[in-house]
């Protein structure tokens, strides 16, 4: 899986699936003999062969592209009842092991943002640099980019693109698309690039000028960070002690909630000297990366796509889960419901 981390990954053009900081996410989760673990964003399995080859376990694939799942269907063979491949949110990934007969589990490794299979297929709407619909739907159902942007008041498509995009052109491209929209709809990747890009001027050898917007527009629609907070929440409650979650990110914002939520759930401090004693529950994980891993030299060289990519990886105590979450997690943002009200 891949994805733009703050405006320096190029959303487009055709690259191999190569799963990015693969080795040392698998590293962490410290695969052994009998274990099971779960891979939250398939994707093209590039992480799911590398647990498989690593140890005699079984591994619970999970992504909500029903393409992903199928072109999985060998690998599910191959694997000779060692994987279990399923259709649905990484977000509910617990439920998904459960139903699979499995109360606990011994790592789970996320992989955030898009893949490079979406974006190297026009029709599913995720790369301006290929004319498609405009439609960016991971899961193929709901809203997609198109509706955003036609109903979307000015002010939240501003709030959407400089938000979750870092566009710091969100008023004036917001501005152009109400402009456009008013003769015809916005219905594909190129109009949508080609009215972006009349407002984002860009120098030789900077990101597509309309990078950011097709990120943010992406985000949104499929819900990315929401569904990374509720993804995290459930790796807490099944993994089992001991367990590993490895999170790699690509986008600033990703990192910051998975940062922050690491933070909160290894927090042992109670109070100072200047401020009352509060009582915190016992530490739910333990860090294990202090700062997050990049990727080396030849590895962004071999796939530019690594350049943003950050690996953060903790490990699961034996104290209970939470249920409650760091404020300001989350961006303030309007609802998809309400967006699509025009409000």
């Amino acid at each position: 899986m891949m994805a733009g981390g703050g405006g320096s990954a190029v959303a487009g053009g055709p690259a191999l699936h190569i799963p990015v900081l693969g080795r040392p996410a698998v590293e962490f989760l410290k695969v052994r003999d009998g274990g099971v673990y779960i891979d939250g964003t398939f994707g093209a399995g590039g992480y799911t062969r590398a647990i498989l080859a690593a140890a005699d376990c079984k591994v619970i694939g999970v992504d909500r592209d029903q393409t992903a799942v199928a072109s999985g269907a060998d690998l599910v063979e191959d694997a000779k009842g060692s994987l279990i491949l399923t259709e649905d949110n990484f977000s509910n990934l617990d439920t998904i092991a459960r139903d699979a007969g499995y109360e606990h589990v011994d790592g789970v490794v996320l992989d955030l943002g898009v893949s490079s299979m979406q974006l190297d297929t026009a029709g599913r709407g995720f790369s301006f640099r290929l004319d498609g619909p405009l439609d960016m739907r991971m899961g193929g159902v709901g809203a997609n980019a198109a509706d955003v942007v036609n109903a979307a008041s000015e002010r939240d498509l501003a709030n959407i693109i400089f938000i979750l995009g870092e566009e710091r052109h969100s008023r004036g491209v917001a501005r152009a698309l109400v402009k456009a929209r008013a003769g015809a709809r916005i219905e594909t990747t190129r109009a949508l690039a080609d009215i972006v890009a009349s407002v984002v001027r860009g120098r030789p050898g900077d990101i597509h000028p309309a990078t950011r917007t097709f990120q943010a527009l992406r985000i949104f629609v499929n819900d990315e960070l929401g569904e990374l907070v509720a993804g995290l929440q459930a790796a807490e409650r099944i993994l089992k002690s001991g367990g590993r979650l490895a999170v790699v990110s690509f986008h600033s914002l990703e990192d910051r909630i998975v940062k922050s939520f690491f933070a909160d759930r290894s927090e042992t401090r109670g109070g100072s000297r200047h401020a009352p004693q509060v009582e915190r529950p016992a530490p739910s994980f333990n860090v294990l990366t202090k700062r997050p891993m990049v990727a080396e030299e030849a590895e962004v060289e071999s796939n530019p796509r690594a350049r943003s990519a950050k690996l953060r990886a903790a490990e699961r105590t034996s104290a209970p889960s939470r249920a409650g979450l760091p404020s300001g997690l989350l961006p303030l943002l309007p609802s998809l419901t309400d967006v699509l009200k025009g409000r």
